[in-house]
């Protein structure tokens, strides 16, 4: 029997999922466990061992692998907990991570913020100048050595980074990407010098042009890669001890995973790791319901993150920022905001904001009974009846609707002159109103219509949201994946392949060298191949996927052009011109491009997919023939959905006892063990086959 492992770990909450090829899901939620994340992950092993009713040294004797989602190198960023950091760069160009490309003032930051000039300003160096060494060299464009490697400078370079107390060296010189002998080198002389020192070229993490970025990304590399070591290694050991056999994959921001193994060289991949769980498993879910075009949007304990499907795959950006740092790695495009079900509720003055601080698992929301004191969503949601104190997450954690209010009174209520409901019922509007800002600024941003997308909602706050949020861009159906599992982006991960990525840059402009460009490819899917018989996994099929990365002459940024597979003619290259060009007039608008400028190609890129033979489904239902809703009912409560209303006695469902055909009229409130959806007054919800809960908005705010 086949069997897969996800495992999901949010800010608030750690999610797993396991599933086999004989239909059967068992999921499991548990709180996580910062900053020693990977306990919280052992914790939901032990859920789903105890569920199964398994000890603790067979819980995964029958797994084949586990894909993981982990945090590791992103809260290391974000905290700056990171390891300590020299890099060796070409001389006379030790400025460029300081002067940041002229960007580091507004990367990153939204109109609002770079509007406000004076306000803005750089992030931290990534590392003091005093660890960044410069040494003799030079390569030129073409990939000639126009002045050779000085190795005795090299050597007192990095011997003075040692005596300080480095724990990896990054490299990055000029135009190492044309040619990477003298990082090569560098390399030998530190491995001579220290041979357990962690080091980093950018010839292998980032061969691409522009100096700035290239040289950002190896260094963030660099900072995270021993970090992400230190936490796999151990995990490797305790899940063997309780059964795995099978390879621990870990979750990239490019949507596929890599083992644990080769994660660490590749570290700053994984920075968008828990990001991409839900879009996977949103493609997927897509794929058996006949959806292409799908907007996710997942409200987790700590962040709002939405992404696109388009065209049945995920959208991808060749870029990301992190900390007002560009990062040179493809991924896909998912925005976050701190706006999450811990988002804290707080005052500007007058002015009543919610997030982007987040009381997270710890010290918790007010109704948690923790540490927390301040006001959160979920503590809002709580005071407005949408929550029930008694069964929220599965029952394990009772919540205190008196903390709930006394929080929100004290921080909210009386300094505004408002009733505690009132003071909730804001918060509430808040949440939605901020959710449907990004949502509409991503779907919009890229160029599409939302009318033209369904909408999935999922994530612990999600649904209770989502009616809201989807009805502001005019959404008229939403899907909320519950079938079998409420940990939907551990789902995800379990049906994600293995992806690896490799760029090159090799700028030209119009007409190509058709040859020219597929050798760089070739050699590009070589490596690739390389790598993937590396993976220690049984793939059913290797898919290249190629792209070029096009701009019109004299602009600064790139399109992602596909191009096929195989050799390539001077008809190829044609088509692919115009390929790019549909794309930027969709992105930007009919009439925006002039091919009269001319074009110019930057990069190659490939993405090489191991295909993994078996994926979790989601088993379906039958449908009923008799559709009374009424055994599923719990009762009624008091909930307050629209201010224009107020308060109304609102129909409470048990998930559990909804199957295939049921239809529920709104206002009615679905509880779902680990999340609960909302049915406004006007909308309809069905369960179809595969038990997920389908909202209709079409008479809401009518």
């Amino acid at each position: 029997m086949a069997s897969i492992l996800g495992i999901d770990i949010g800010g608030t909450f750690t999610d797993a999922f396991l599933g086999d090829d004989k239909g059967n899901v068992t999921t499991a939620k548990v709180p996580s466990t910062p900053p020693n994340f990977a306990e919280g992950l052992l914790n939901a092993v032990d859920e789903i061992g105890r569920k199964l009713g398994r000890p603790r040294e067979q819980e995964l004797a029958d797994v084949d692998f586990i894909c993981h989602g982990t945090t590791a190198a992103l809260n290391a960023l974000v905290t700056g907990n990171v390891a300590r950091v020299g890099l060796l760069t070409t001389k006379g160009h030790r400025d460029s991570i300081y002067i940041m490309n002229v960007e580091g003032r507004y990367a990153g930051l939204g109109s609002h913020e770079i509007q406000d000039v004076t306000a803005t300003r750089k992030p931290p160096p990534l590392i003091p100048k005093r660890m960044v060494k410069e040494i003799t060299e030079r390569i030129d464009y073409q990939g000639d050595v126009v002045a050779p490697l000085d190795e005795d400078e090299a050597r007192s370079a990095i011997r003075e980074l040692i005596a300080d107390g480095v724990d990896a060296i990054a490299v990055s010189l000029l135009w190492s990407f044309v040619n990477p002998e003298h990082e090569q080198r560098l390399r030998k002389l530190i491995e001579q010098e220290s041979p357990d020192t962690y080091v980093c070229l950018s010839s292998e993490v980032a061969p691409k042009i522009r100096e700035y970025t290239r040289t950002v990304t190896t260094v963030m590399n660099a900072q995270v890669g021993p970090t992400l070591q230190t936490y796999l290694a151990p995990l490797q050991g305790e899940l063997a001890a309780r059964g795995l056999r099978g390879p621990l994959m870990v979750m990239q921001g490019s949507g596929g995973s890599v083992s644990a193994q080769d994660a660490p060289t590749q570290a700053i991949t994984t920075i968008g790791s828990v990001l991409t769980g839900g879009v996977v498993g949103a493609r997927n879910l897509g794929q058996m319901l006949g959806h292409r075009n799908i907007i996710t949007s997942d409200i987790g304990g700590t962040t709002f993150l939405v992404g696109l499907v388009v065209d049945g795959e995920p959208a991808f950006a060749s870029t990301t920022t992190l900390n007002q740092f560009t990062i040179s790695t493809p991924m896909m495009k998912v925005t976050s905001i701190g706006s999450g079900g811990g988002a804290i509720a707080w005052l500007d003055g007058a002015n009543l904001r919610v997030g982007p601080r987040s009381a997270g698992a710890r010290p918790g929301p007010a109704c948690y009974g923790q540490e927390g004191f301040e006001p959160t969503v979920t503590d809002a949601n709580l005071v407005l009846g949408i929550l029930d104190p008694h069964t929220f997450a599965e029952g394990t954690r009772k919540l205190d609707v008196k903390r709930a209010r006394q929080a929100i009174d004290t921080h909210i209520a009386k300094p505004l002159r408002l009733g505690i409901e009132e003071a909730a019922a804001a918060i509430f509007e808040i949440q939605n109103a901020q959710t449907a800002d990004l949502l509409r600024s991503v779907v919009v941003g890229q160029g599409h219509d939302p009318r033209d997308f369904v909408l999935y909602a999922f994530g612990g706050g999600g649904p209770a949201h989502c009616f809201a949020y989807g009805a502001d861009l005019g959404i008229q159906e939403i899907y909320i994946p519950l079938g079998d599992t409420n940990a939907f982006s551990a789902y995800g991960l379990t049906t994600s392949d293995v992806v690896l990525s490799a760029e090159l840059s090799d700028p030209a402009s119009y007409p190509f060298d058709a040859a020219r460009v597929h050798r760089q490819f070739a050699h590009l899917e070589q490596s690739l191949h390389e790598r993937l018989q590396a993976q220690d996994m049984p793939f059913t099929e290797i898919e290249m996927r190629r792209e070029l990365d096009i701009r019109y002459t004299a602009q600064m940024f790139e399109v992602p052009t596909p191009v096929r597979g195989g050799e390539l003619s001077d008809t190829d290259v044609e088509q692919v011109i115009s390929d790019f060009e549909d794309l930027y007039t969709k992105l930007f608008g009919a009439g925006t491009g002039y091919r009269e400028a001319g074009c110019q190609l930057i990069n190659h890129r490939v993405f090489g997919v191991g295909r993994v033979g078996f994926k979790p489904q989601l088993p379906t239902v039958t449908e009923i023939a008799e559709q009374d809703t009424g055994v599923a009912v719990r009762g009624t409560r008091r909930v307050f959905l629209d201010s224009r209303i107020g308060w109304e006695a609102t129909t409470i469902y048990d998930y559990r006892r909804l199957t295939h055909g049921h239809t529920l009229t709104g206002p009615a409130i679905v509880e779902a063990g680990t999340t609960t959806v909302v049915v406004p007054r006007g909308a309809t919800a069905r369960v179809d086959a595969l038990r997920n809960i389908v909202l209709h908005l079409d008479d809401w705010r009518s």
